[in-house]
């Protein structure tokens, strides 16, 4: 659901990549353009919502026969959008006086942009910080002053968390919307290029499950982010029991990890240039009110540059433990190194295990959990606040998948999109168990994917 959330530009063609998206509602944006063709052939796609934005051009006759199939397709409040016999007899109209107006507009635009360029280069100084210079950030979201982040935060009252970033307080907005003020001061030079990194990522990416941006503070030497308040804390708090007497059961468990498998799934594949988080884990997954998944804390996300390959050089960076061994040796950042942290991820989910414990007889946890599979000991390896409530089949399918994710060759690892697959199959098995069925190995069933290997164990890191 991306309604109303002021895009702008194009329908990209990257959408077609999200191949289990069944709903789409891009409604009450300033979407412009033409409708694309390719929307036509997303066959997962029930729902079309392109309602209240500016598209233009004809309405592509392969969506209208889809249409006639069952898609629900909402098109109103697209003034410019015309059937094909009815676009023709227009078109010709107003072409010489709109391409007179864009002439004289641009002659126009480039005259003020020599005179700005003349005017700047006189009177600019060359700053050791460059400012945020993102246009669209004072558009689209808020601007608050340091006075204004000390009165959300009640001076700075509650403290709710603590980061590489900064201290994370509670907030109020307007008296009724809780937020949460991550701030730093500027003193750190990392701190603020992460904070720039931060701002500016955010501005452009929306998902449910990525924590959204409220605002920001960018007031001489008072740096803050203000984000939607996870009300239920982060995934490790839960884990640890620190967050509430309340266990996570199965189920849950097994949502949550997919739901933040989406949120990178987005990040790969339906952003343009595509994003890698680098820092996944426990703690940067919080939980709303519903306990459903938000991925925070994008301070050391990276982007690809249009028209490369899926990786990038960068010098290593990430937590220890959840930090990709192929990339700690060869600094080749990937989507797959999002993957490998997610595989850590969920061995912390099924096993509860620290992610390294020196006390163990392998410290890694994906080593022991490599140990104890060769032993066939599940009931060591899953977590005893579980008390045995979950379908072994379910467990199983979700350790393979793991070990697969934390291969120490990117190669072997499945894609975001595949561990979406493999989890919405574990909640398959779970949610037959309760409901008391046994025909979860039919062949109606999903298919099962059998391409990751899960004999192998990764370098402890």
């Amino acid at each position: 659901d991306l309604s109303d959330h002021k895009l702008k530009g194009t329908i990209e063609p990257v959408l077609q990549n999200l191949t289990q998206l069944e709903k789409l509602d891009l409604s009450s944006n300033s979407l412009s353009g033409e409708i694309p063709d390719f929307l036509a052939n997303m066959k997962s796609l029930s729902t079309i919502n392109l309602s209240w934005n500016k598209l233009k051009g004809v309405i592509p006759q392969s969506l209208r026969d889809k249409q006639n199939n069952g898609l629900k397709l909402n098109i109103e409040g697209n003034g410019n959008l015309c059937h094909a016999d009815k676009c023709k007899s227009s078109n010709t109209k107003f072409l010489v006086p709109v391409v007179a107006s864009v002439a004289a507009t641009l002659l126009i635009v480039v005259v003020l942009l020599l005179s700005f360029v003349y005017k700047k280069k006189k009177t600019s100084k060359v700053r050791n910080r460059s400012p945020i210079t993102k246009s669209t950030i004072l558009t689209k979201k808020r601007r608050f002053t340091y006075s204004e982040v000390e009165a959300v935060t009640n001076n700075f009252e509650r403290v709710i968390g603590e980061g590489g970033f900064g201290i994370v307080y509670h907030g109020l907005l307007n008296d009724n919307e809780q937020v949460a003020v991550k701030v730093l001061s500027r003193s750190s030079t990392q701190g603020y290029k992460q904070f720039k990194a931060e701002v500016e990522l955010l501005l452009r990416v929306h998902h449910t499950n990525l924590v959204n941006l409220v605002g920001y503070c960018n007031e001489e030497d008072h740096l803050a982010l203000v984000y939607e308040y996870a009300a239920n804390g982060d995934l490790k708090q839960h884990l640890s029991g620190a967050s509430s007497s309340t266990v996570l059961n199965w189920v849950s468990r097994l949502g949550i990890a997919m739901e933040t498998a989406q949120g990178l799934e987005y990040l790969h594949i339906g952003c343009e240039p595509p994003m890698i988080h680098r820092d996944v884990k426990t703690t940067n997954i919080l939980l709303d009110e519903h306990l459903h998944a938000k991925l925070a804390d994008f301070g050391l996300s990276r982007s690809f540059p249009i028209g490369v390959e899926s990786h990038v050089s960068t010098n290593v960076a990430g937590t220890p433990g959840y930090l990709d061994p192929e990339y700690y040796r060869t600094n080749w950042l990937t989507e797959k190194s999002d993957v490998y942290s997610l595989g850590i991820v969920l061995l912390e989910i099924i096993t509860n295990q620290p992610v390294i414990q020196q006390v163990r007889e392998k410290p890694h946890i994906a080593e022991w959990v490599g140990l104890m599979l060769t032993k066939g000991d599940i009931n060591s390896i899953m977590d005893p606040n579980l008390k045995g409530d979950y379908d072994s089949s379910s467990v199983w399918k979700a350790l393979e998948l793991a070990m697969s994710c934390v291969n120490p060759s990117s190669g072997g690892r499945p894609n975001m999109s595949q561990v979406i697959s493999e989890l919405k199959e574990c909640l398959i098995y779970e949610n037959s168990r309760k409901e008391g069925r046994s025909d979860i190995d039919s062949k109606s069933s999903i298919e099962r994917s059998t391409s990751f290997t899960a004999d192998v164990t990764p370098d402890a890191r």
